[in-house]
């Protein structure tokens, strides 16, 4: 018996398709999760023209019916939070505690942006002509392609739905092809609270054979992308010539810096978390540490400690501290970027292979990794590992750490540990980061705070919070002239 079929929601039905796409498990690769339906590109595009039936309905619903949806969709995630974050633990890997967050989180989405139904939607201006009234207003764009992946699979879905349905657009989602059951959950909260029938559609199957059909629909108005550098820049030309926006969320390597006057207990207890934390696969995780020469020692003693302590297992178990990798392959990415390092130089001070017992031996488990001596010239420096791998650097100074945090392609988040107003002050205001923290992580930001990155991090536009409002609407000036002929009141 294969593993059990799980449809997909189109035009406000459930469908399955011709083809269907096993849903892997990373803890054990013996052991598909589920299947979906591996949608055709005419099933893409009639997602598309559910999509823009969709839109008409659902734009003209009032604010509060809108807030009404996504407050029961959330209510229905937190009854189902326990089946919802096993599917989340199964496909992605991990811990059962992370995949509780994540569906508390989600929920979190959906009512923060409920409550933009008791907010102002526009202004009033002041006109010079006489008897002339004038205002501003935003309105929905029209459909949204929202492209999500495979580290924050229900998060993500909801960091992006939730504005884009609460401004009255209507969505084309399509989930990583690793991760589709926890934004099928997310869709089926939506339809089951009253979602009008094609306002959300999910596109579910191998990225590789919807993709052309998936951008090339004229009819869409915005798109949405969190991922990889290489499909993002690919996405940001191909759509760059048809006048629609784009966001996009992408890479990062996030340094956390250790001053010589910080706690380095608290620092050890922080890096850990924003490091290790779902496996290290997080845009935001902690990927370099830079170190003042002179506490170096003793930090990364403490770090390595807690380090080692770490209990790598699958994420069911409630024990583990930290779940394996999403799939074989990335894991093999991970691996590779580890030996390259060794071979440029770079020390392993703990972790660097995988755990070699019976018990995780089908799965895709790493040990949690500190490399030390690492240099700016070395590739993992650079790159994103996207993983439990964290690399160290010692400088002297405030000076040199600030310039170190920003010897990157990217700028997502960063993080000081000090005891020095002024040294965090000016580290604020000097890093080149969309996210920036004092004494606590690089990760773990709330829903209403504006999220996204500089550089190579992601475009203008941030998620999360009132600014995600300005992506999923656009806005009308209007001016309104009374005739004196018209009798007034």
């Amino acid at each position: 018996m294969g593993p059990h079929a799980v449809e997909t929601l189109v035009g406000g039905s459930w469908i399955g398709s011709d083809e269907w796409v096993e849903v892997g498990n990373p803890a054990d690769a013996r052991v598909p999760v589920a299947a979906v339906p591996a949608l055709s590109s005419a099933q893409v595009s009639a997602a598309y023209d559910s999509a823009e039936a969709g839109f008409e309905a659902w734009r003209r619903a009032s604010a509060f019916e809108r807030a009404e949806v996504l407050v029961r969709a959330a209510g229905l995630l937190r009854e189902r939070l326990d089946e919802v974050a096993a599917d989340i633990v199964a496909e992605n890997g991990k811990t059962i505690a992370e995949a509780r967050i994540e569906v508390i989180k989600s929920a979190e989405f959906l009512e923060y942006y409920a409550a933009l139904a008791r907010q102002p939607y526009g202004t009033l201006l002041n006109d010079s002509r006489p008897g002339t009234t004038a205002s501003v207003r935003r309105e929905p764009v029209g459909i949204v392609l929202a492209i999500t992946p495979w580290n924050d699979p229900l998060l993500t879905p909801a960091r992006k739905l939730s504005p884009a349905l609460m401004c009255g657009n209507s969505v084309v989602l399509k989930p990583a092809s690793q991760t589709p059951l926890s934004g099928l959950h997310l869709a089926r909260a939506l339809h089951d609270a009253g979602l009008p029938a094609g306002a959300l559609n999910v596109v579910t199957g191998r990225s590789q054979d919807v993709a052309a059909a998936l951008v090339a629909d004229e009819r869409i108005a915005a798109v949405s992308f969190t991922g990889g550098n290489e499909v993002g820049d690919r996405l940001r030309v191909d759509l760059a010539a048809r006048n629609l926006r784009y966001q996009a969320e992408m890479g990062g390597k996030n340094a956390s810096v250790i001053l010589a006057d910080a706690d380095l207990d608290l620092a050890a207890a922080g890096v850990v978390a924003a490091a290790f934390g779902g496996c290290g696969q997080r845009c935001t995780a902690t990927s370099r540490v830079i170190i003042d020469r002179s506490v170096s020692a003793a930090y990364v003693a403490r770090l390595t400690e807690r380090v080692e302590s770490l209990r790598v297992g699958p994420g069911i178990d409630p024990g583990s501290n930290m779940g394996p990798l999403v799939s074989a392959s990335h894991l093999s990415t991970v691996i590779g970027f580890i030996g390259r390092a060794i071979q440029q130089g770079a020390r392993v001070v703990t972790g660097g292979t995988r755990p070699d017992d019976e018990s995780r031996r089908h799965g895709h488990f790493l040990l949690p990794t500190l490399l030390a001596d690492v240099t700016p010239e070395m590739e993992i420096w650079r790159a994103e590992v996207f993983g439990p791998v964290v690399v160290m650097r010692e400088v002297d100074g405030l000076d040199e750490a600030i310039a170190a945090t920003n010897d990157s392609d990217f700028g997502l988040s960063a993080a000081v540990f000090t005891a020095g107003l002024a040294s965090a002050q000016r580290f604020i205001d000097e890093v080149e980061c969309g996210q920036v923290a004092v004494n606590t992580s690089t990760a773990g930001w709330d829903v209403h705070f504006p999220f996204g990155g500089f550089r190579q991090s992601g475009s203008p536009f941030k998620e999360q919070g009132d600014e995600a409002v300005r992506f999923y609407t656009r806005v009308k000036t209007v001016a309104v002239h009374i005739p004196s002929s018209i009798e007034r009141p």
